[in-house]
């Protein structure tokens, strides 16, 4: 049996694999044409390294949060590896410049397939939808289970599920995650994370393990389920978390019974 793999703290990053003008330049020079997406840490584009499709993340420069969130990657996502873990290939550093190129993922993000304005786009079948709630759940508890000590990922939501072009998912994004290195020990840690997905406990207390990953998933399970996002408007000025929404009249929640029935039977 192949032991699990060592992940205590890595040495200081001291250098890049991958140059700062060669990734400008796969990118169009970061153009608004090869751009995947934008968060609050960064923007994402696409590009070609070396005849591969990646996705290069480019983080905010000068932010202490991005420079945390760049080591985080780094430190951990370059050490494990699973087939529902999107793959590190490589980073840059460059005065305050922070890059990490991902391999390419090319069907964007459950959330966009869930939730994703414009015509034309499918709807998610069952099938894809039972394949993308199982791929997620093992490549978390791979990072729960099989890692040492065990990893938690902080922001496990819909839009940091990204799909292939057979919809297997792939969970992404680790710039919050953290190690957990005793078995029943929360970690504190300030709360941060993305509103509608957090444990209750840990937005109570600070205080974070696998179980605050496992609440999250199942609020994406309940927003795959649904399709309901996890907070929606319920008036002007209110709003309702999908945890504590009850509505069951509609002629969907009917096939949404008989999908969970089937598949837990």
């Amino acid at each position: 049996m192949t032991p699990p793999p060592n992940l205590s703290p890595a040495p200081a990053i001291t250098g890049g694999t991958f140059a700062y003008d060669d990734l400008a330049a796969a990118t169009g020079r970061f153009s608004d044409a090869n751009l995947l997406g934008q968060g609050g840490f960064g923007h994402v584009y696409r590009g070609t390294v070396g005849g591969r499709e990646v996705a290069i993340k480019k983080l905010q420069a000068g932010g202490g949060q991005g420079d945390r969130e760049f080591r985080a990657e780094v430190e951990i996502i370059s050490r494990v590896h699973h087939k529902n873990l999107v793959s590190l290939v490589g980073y840059c550093l460059y005065g305050e410049q922070r890059l990490l190129v991902y391999e390419y993922v090319p069907n964007k993000t459950l959330e966009f397939h869930l939730h994703g304005t414009g015509s034309g786009r499918p709807t998610l079948d069952w099938p894809r939808r039972w394949r993308i709630a199982v791929g997620s759940a093992k490549g978390l508890a791979y990072l729960h289970e099989d890692c040492y000590p065990k990893i938690i990922h902080r922001d496990i939501k819909a839009a940091n599920i990204l799909l292939d072009y057979h919809y297997e998912p792939k969970v992404a994004d680790f710039g919050l995650a953290k190690y957990q290195a005793a078995e029943v020990t929360p970690v504190s840690t300030r709360v941060i994370g993305t509103f509608g997905y957090l444990a209750p406990e840990y937005a109570a207390t600070g205080k974070i393990s696998d179980r605050s990953d496992v609440f999250s998933f199942g609020v994406m399970l309940l927003e795959l389920i649904t399709g309901r996002k996890p907070i929606m408007a319920s008036s002007e000025f209110q709003s309702v978390a999908l945890v504590s929404w009850h509505h069951v009249d509609s002629p969907f929640d009917m096939q949404q019974r008989q999908f969970l029935c089937s598949s837990t039977g």
